[in-house]
């Protein structure tokens, strides 16, 4: 594990592994680093990996005061600390963060976003989930919160659930738990497509085949606001395909990053 300190001074860890070419992984809601096992032994031949926790899981500290911002200057943190060019990895929650992220480094050679939870006029929860999850939350039954937010807010499958379940980082992801409220914070976020037009980094936008409207909509989104990106489609696959569908994940990005400009 190594550490490096945002702009407010939090502690933020990373475990590096592997030899390459530098790839930082940037986790979303309700997880932390080890939420990419199933990946890092099919990444670590080819890529020295900086596997995030984001501020309030694992081993990274937290601040009284959360904010979206913050997340950004974090992982703009780790990047900017690495030496020579570095590759950006974000997921869900974790891509919104990473793709804001590169707005705030001069050495991201590329980026890529697996289904950035941005809203683009499509509802990213349904009525009664922040309510449902807080209850659940102020029950104390922690991996309550995390089945409703997996089924109601993600609408992940009950067979993907359940191959989730039985990861180490199913411990993780309840540990976490208390942090998944402070996240909603994505549905005010204002994505603003004007902000990205000089962002020329290649990026690939990874897309589930059968993931929700409301995620769909955002990677076309992003897609129509980058000047170089592209959507590829895992076909069979929903949100969490890192865990479903690992081999194909890992082609799929290591063939983008070592494509030649």
């Amino acid at each position: 594990m190594e550490t490096v300190r945002s702009t407010d001074g939090t502690r933020i860890a990373y475990e590096r592994s592997g030899a390459g070419t530098a790839l930082v992984l940037v986790h979303g809601t309700a997880s932390a680093r080890e939420r990419w096992a199933p990946v890092l032994p099919m990444l670590e031949p080819n890529f020295t990996v900086y596997a995030v926790d984001r501020r309030g899981r694992g081993q990274s500290g937290d601040s009284a005061d959360y904010s979206l911002e913050r997340e950004y200057e974090d992982i703009a943190a780790v990047v900017g600390s690495l030496r020579g060019p570095a590759n950006l990895l974000g997921h869900s929650y974790g891509a919104l963060i990473s793709m804001e992220a590169a707005l705030r480094v001069t050495n991201l050679d590329k980026l890529i976003l697996y289904e950035p939870a941005i809203p683009t006029g499509v509802p990213l929860y349904p009525p009664g989930a922040r309510a449902k999850i807080q209850a659940l939350l102020d029950a104390e039954d922690r991996e309550g919160v995390l089945l409703a937010f997996y089924r109601d807010v993600v609408e992940i499958p009950e067979p993907h659930i359940a191959v989730m379940r039985k990861e180490p980082a199913w411990a993780a992801r309840v540990a976490a738990a208390q942090t998944i409220p402070r996240e909603f914070a994505d549905e005010d976020y204002i994505f603003e497509p004007s902000r990205f037009a000089n962002l020329d980094v290649p990026t690939l936008l990874l897309q589930g085949e059968n993931s929700p409207h409301h995620l769909k909509a955002a990677t076309e989104a992003v897609h129509a606001a980058l000047p170089d990106s592209r959507i590829v489609v895992m076909p069979g696959q929903q949100h969490v395909a890192m865990s479903t569908a690992p081999e194909l994940f890992v082609r799929i990005i290591t063939e983008f990053l070592f494509e030649s400009g």
